[in-house]
Formats: C-alpha cells, sequence, structure tokens
C-alpha cells in the first residue's frame, strides 16, 4: 500500500474528512496527508511520556473532530465550520478573515478604510478587493482581527523550533506543568501531559478566565478535567508573586499569550529557562520578528500554514484544525523537554504547526454510498467516510480557582 493510500485511509476514518468540503458535494481527500502527520506525532508523544510517566496512546486524527461532534458542527466550503472565519477575496489572492467577536465584526469599515456598514458583508467584500492580500492581513494585525493569506508560511522540517537553551533540568518524580494556556491547542496539550501523570496547575487571569469556558461545556471538560485550577488577579503584587512562586518551582511552563504580556509582567521565559523551569510557547504566529504579537486561531493560522482545499474559493480543512494538531504536536515537544538533561525554550506556533503538518494534495474517487454517507476507493477497497467521533467524555473540569487556596498555602500568597 502507498504512502497516499494509507493517509486517505487515516484522514477518512478520521472524522476531520467528513469536516472537508463544500456542505453540497463530497468531502474532500485532497488534505489527507495531516492524518499522517498528525499520527506521527502521536507516535512521538508515545514514545517520549513513556521516558518518565505513564505512555500516553492517542488516535490523533480524530482528536481533529473532538470539537464538531460535540458541537455538531459540519462543513461550510469556504466559511469555517464553526462560523467565524471565511475567505476573503483580495486583489492578489484569498485571505481567511476570522471574526468570532463583536468587536471584530464593528472593525471592518477601519479594515477597508471606508465608510460601509459592518453588516453589509456585499459592499465589504467589494471594498476588500480592491486591496492586496498582504494589505488586509498588516491592517487586519494592527486592528487586532486575525487574518492570513493562504501559505503565508513554509513547510518547515520541524513543528516546533528551539528558541534559547538553559541550565540542567531538575530531576523529579512527578513533573510539575503549569498550563496557562486558553481554548483548545495548550489545554490539549497540558491534558495529554496529565495523562501521562504530570501534576497539572492551570492558571486563569481574574479579567480574562479562558474563553472555551464560554462554549460546550462537555470540551472544555475534555480538556481540562484532572488539573488544579487557580484564579490570579496579575494586576496586583500578590498575584504577580504567586505567579512567579508557581513557575520557578515548576519543571515545564506552557503558555500562549503573545509576547508583550509576560514583557508586562516582567517575566523573562530564557530566565526561567536558566534556573530550572523549561518553557512552551503556543501562539499563532511565533514570540519574534514582526508577526510575534499577531493574533490569531485555528482556523486562520491554518490556512497561513497552507492547510486549505484549493480552488475559487478555497476551502477549510476540518475544524479549526491548527489547533489540535498544535496539541498533540507540543504534547510530544512537552513531554522530550520533560525527560531532557537540559531546560530549554521552545516554540511550536500554530500555522508553523499547520505549515509542517501539510503534504502533496491527494486525490481520490469519493461516492455517495447512501444519503449523507460517503465513501473512498484507496486500490481495490472502498473506506467509508467516518462521522466526527469524540473520546469518552470523564469527570468534570474544576471550576475557576477550585483549588485556588491550597496552592496559595503551598506555594505562598495571601488571597487576593
Amino acid at each position: 500500500m502507498t504512502a497516499d493510500e494509507m493517509s486517505i485511509i487515516g484522514w477518512a476514518g478520521s472524522g476531520a474528512m467528513a469536516l472537508t468540503g463544500r456542505p453540497d458535494g463530497p468531502p474532500s481527500a485532497a488534505p489527507a496527508a495531516i492524518a499522517s502527520s498528525a499520527s506521527a506525532a502521536a507516535s512521538d508523544l508515545a514514545a517520549m511520556t513513556g521516558r518518565w510517566g505513564r505512555r500516553v496512546e492517542v488516535d490523533a486524527p480524530a482528536l481533529l473532530g473532538e470539537r464538531a461532534a460535540l458541537a455538531g458542527f459540519t462543513r461550510q466550503g469556504p466559511i469555517s465550520v464553526g462560523g467565524a472565519c471565511r475567505f476573503v477575496e483580495a486583489s492578489d489572492g484569498y485571505v481567511a478573515l476570522n471574526l468570532p467577536r463583536p468587536d471584530d465584526v464593528a472593525s471592518l469599515p477601519a479594515l477597508v478604510e471606508a465608510d460601509v456598514d459592518q453588516d453589509d458583508w456585499p459592499a465589504v467584500a467589494v471594498a476588500l478587493a480592491a486591496l492586496s492580500a498582504a494589505t488586509v492581513v498588516e491592517r487586519a494585525s494592527l486592528l487586532g482581527l486575525a487574518a492570513s493569506a493562504v501559505g503565508e508560511v513554509e513547510r518547515p522540517v520541524s513543528p516546533a523550533r528551539e528558541l534559547s537553551r538553559g541550565g540542567p533540568r531538575r530531576v523529579v518524580q512527578r513533573p510539575l506543568v503549569i498550563d496557562m494556556t486558553s481554548l483548545w491547542a495548550g489545554p490539549l496539550a497540558a491534558s495529554l501531559l496529565a495523562m501521562a501523570g504530570a501534576r497539572v496547575i492551570k492558571i486563569e487571569g481574574t479579567r480574562r478566565p479562558d474563553g472555551a469556558r464560554l462554549g460546550p461545556a462537555p470540551f472544555f471538560d475534555l480538556l481540562n478535567h484532572g488539573k488544579e485550577m487557580v484564579e490570579i488577579d496579575f494586576d496586583t503584587v500578590q498575584g504577580r508573586n504567586l505567579l512567579v512562586a508557581l513557575m520557578t518551582k515548576s519543571d515545564l511552563v506552557v503558555e500562549g499569550s503573545r509576547p508583550r504580556v509576560m514583557h508586562h509582567l516582567d517575566i523573562d521565559p530564557a530566565e526561567m529557562a536558566n534556573h530550572g523551569t523549561s518553557w512552551l510557547s503556543i501562539t499563532a504566529h511565533g514570540r519574534d520578528g514582526r508577526h510575534a504579537n499577531r493574533i490569531g486561531f485555528g482556523d486562520d493560522a491554518a490556512v497561513a500554514g497552507g492547510l486549505v482545499v484549493p480552488g475559487e474559493p478555497p476551502l477549510f480543512v476540518a475544524d479549526a484544525v491548527a489547533d489540535p494538531l498544535t496539541g498533540v504536536a507540543a504534547a510530544a515537544i512537552a513531554a522530550e523537554m520533560l525527560g531532557a538533561d537540559r531546560t530549554t525554550v521552545v516554540e511550536t506556533p500554530l500555522s508553523r504547526v499547520a505549515a509542517w503538518s501539510r503534504g502533496p494534495e491527494i486525490s481520490a474517487d469519493v461516492r455517495e454510498i447512501a444519503p449523507g454517507r460517503w465513501a473512498a476507493q484507496v486500490g481495490e477497497k472502498r473506506v467509508q467516510v467516518a462521522a466526527p467521533r469524540c473520546r469518552p467524555l470523564g469527570a468534570r473540569a474544576a471550576a475557576t480557582d477550585a483549588d485556588g487556596a491550597a496552592i496559595r498555602r503551598e506555594f505562598g500568597g495571601s488571597h487576593q
């Protein structure tokens, strides 16, 4: 069996293929190579967690459709399955424009620099078509909007990039991981480390808790159950002291904010690594360079990495696919960091992971075998396209600050 055929089988069985393609046509086999990339990351995760804890084995391609399975999402072609991101045509190509918040929509007149009604999408589209893709992305970044041109990021050799190397790593029986991430990629990575036996403490800001708490509760539970929860007010001296105490006593910080956030808190990841704490950064576009403070989410970051079904317009691949791909890849990297001799600062940006995971476009004959049911022809075998599915739901995630009092007693810091 060829590599392409194996990729198609993995893609068809993942549940993600069912989320990819036009709603009035067959699911698309084109991005099937990412199923193999996801499986490779899962193999690394199993090997690395087995070095210091319980060996974690997951069906990584199936993780790509978990949120859709819980939320009831279906494929929408040039609109993301979650509905917030869409392809818009610029003068020289297509841009994925993500508008998940009311304030994002209100910024559309500023984006096109024209007096248009923010709700008049045809007028907005005409104005966008007069701009280059680079201009749309640049203006969006300045306005705090998430937008990406197709294939901005070249395919790297690795999903991760080492930013600096620190001192000797502490040898502990059970590693302590600080989870300062939100939404999907980071929480998934930290949850996989918890499955391996790490102690994971999730930190949420008093003024900015994890936005995923507002989404489907079962999905938040899936990614966060088993973690200790503490809420910290970063604007207070007590809060910052507790944060630093937690970080310096931890073996790994998994963090997902833009660099300016840590700079504001006077926390330097490289210094943390020098004092025994490794640091894994999960941002949209990386911690340095001109895109360091650019925001992004799973759908638009995937487009930046070239994960699209080509066409006029292109089509989205699965559901915010850069998020779960990064979650698995980051977990494998984090597990390796927890077993290394020295501390490091490493980043796994969503757009980089998306670019790493893509492969050659793959074609397959996909036919409807019953109303709403499809199958891909792979050699002499017909492989049914599976619906998105979710792992069995375990315990509920703890409430915000459920473990705050105990954590303050253990690590120092009075109640805020």
